[in-house]
């Protein structure tokens, strides 16, 4: 069974990246995982580097 997909905040701007959903508009497609992003990776609205991101619960 597969690890349930997580939900990433930006703790600028509140920007959500959610695993299932990707982001197509940043070349992220859906189910790419947080830690398959790229480490200089920037939140797309505020410029937020990807370590000021907290995982969040809904």
């Amino acid at each position: 069974m597969s690890e349930p997909y997580k939900i990433w905040q930006c703790r600028t701007c509140g920007y959500i990246y959610e695993e299932a959903l990707g982001d197509p508009n940043e070349g992220l497609a859906p189910g790419t995982r947080w830690a398959d992003i790229p480490d200089d990776w920037i939140c797309p609205l505020c410029g937020t580097p990807k370590s000021d991101f907290d995982m969040i619960e809904l």
